[in-house]
């Protein structure tokens, strides 16, 4: 068996925050049905739903990789409105990476892998 892509399920608690959240991330969004939106950024994509499992949502961590660290933080610093928390740019053994929790309790680490 050939893998070609993996695409995530992300749960949101309150959907239309979650959507503004990802987009304010600088992801696109397209619509797919009432109860779930497509996002990409480059070759990169997940979908987002309608759907809410506290313990599902609070157990998510996905590994976001960036290019340049200091630009997603810059990014992080000024979201306005969100119930979301984070960590400052931290040095890790594979890089550097920023823990970031978004509005349903998922675990976003965006790293910068070291080259």
């Amino acid at each position: 068996m050939r893998i070609d892509d993996i695409r995530v399920f992300i749960p949101a608690k309150d959907y239309p925050q979650s959507q503004a959240f990802y987009q304010s991330l600088g992801f696109n969004m397209e619509y797919v049905s009432e109860a779930l939106s497509l996002f990409d950024n480059g070759d990169c994509y997940f979908f987002l739903q309608r759907f809410y499992n506290q313990a599902l949502a609070e157990n998510l961590v996905l590994q976001i990789s960036v290019i340049d660290i200091d630009e997603a933080w810059q990014k992080i610093i000024q979201l306005e409105g969100f119930d979301i928390r984070y960590q400052p740019i931290k040095q890790e053994r594979w890089g550097k990476v920023i823990y970031l929790w978004g509005p349903s309790g998922e675990l976003l680490q965006l790293t910068e892998f070291k080259q």
